[in-house]
């Protein structure tokens, strides 16, 4: 895998995303990242409930902030997104030359917003993942704005993904004091090495209105326990030594 995106590159591709781009490095750096090589995937939650949050741009935003974090820990310029409900409704690639619009072009032609079976999703970028070839670690960030159906099957993929070296960072949207996320915050409670080899997932909620969670903010806490389980994935082998770390992608400032 290789190295980061540069600003130039960015700036000449997609604009836009300039500014997510910078504010990712800052917190890239800020939690000791720099040089850090890693896929990252996007799961979005497509059931009945999310869809004000397709209508107004919130999915959209945080792909595209997903794009700029990738852009530090990747090269190619894609972040391959699994849309998800009752079951995988679709795996699509979100690109930097062609982001803008991209989450309603990719919805259009989905079909019945069901319910939320996160297993399933995670099965999706499991495979994905596998079939890449990749030995790098991923960092997937997985929105909900509800829990899953089947609480036992999550937790039962969770745990055999923990051989793996995948970080699932879930992300809430909607009511932060809705029972529907106990779930997601008793992550941390499924047992470390019981259960799983290593703490493999976290969570935190962004809040009825995304939006408001500023940039710095999003990304401090899209990255901020992934540096811990890199080092408990690496000292249990799931992870490899990181790639010979050389200076940040030029303009990353």
């Amino acid at each position: 895998m290789g190295g980061g995106i540069s600003l130039e590159k960015v700036q000449a591709v997609a604009p836009r995303l300039v500014s997510l781009y910078k504010a990712a490095g800052r917190r890239v750096r800020a939690h000791g990242l720099a040089g850090e090589r890693a896929a990252v995937y996007l799961v979005v939650d497509h059931s009945g409930s999310m869809r004000p949050y397709y209508q107004d741009g919130s999915v959209q935003a945080l792909a595209d902030r997903v794009l700029g974090l990738a852009a530090h820990f990747d090269d190619d310029g894609v972040v391959p997104a699994v849309f998800f409900s009752t079951d995988v409704d679709a795996v699509a690639d979100v690109e930097l030359a062609r982001h803008h619009g991209r989450i309603e072009e990719i919805v259009a032609g989905l079909g019945h917003m069901g319910q939320t079976s996160y297993h399933l999703a995670m099965d999706a970028v499991i495979d994905h993942y596998l079939d890449s070839g990749s030995s790098a670690p991923a960092l997937v960030v997985f929105q909900t704005d509800g829990g899953p159906l089947s609480r036992a099957a999550a937790e039962r993929y969770l745990c055999k993904a923990a051989k793996l070296p995948l970080f699932w960072q879930f992300i809430g949207f909607g009511n932060p004091a809705s029972k529907q996320f106990d779930y997601l915050r008793r992550l941390d409670e499924l047992s470390v090495p019981d259960r799983r080899v290593v703490d493999n997932a976290g969570f935190f909620h962004a809040g009825k209105d995304p939006f408001v969670l500023s940039d710095d903010e999003l990304y401090d806490r899209l990255v901020g326990e992934f540096p811990q389980w890199l080092a408990a994935a690496r000292e249990r082998g799931i992870v490899g030594p990181p790639a010979t770390s050389g200076p940040p992608p030029p303009g990353a400032a």
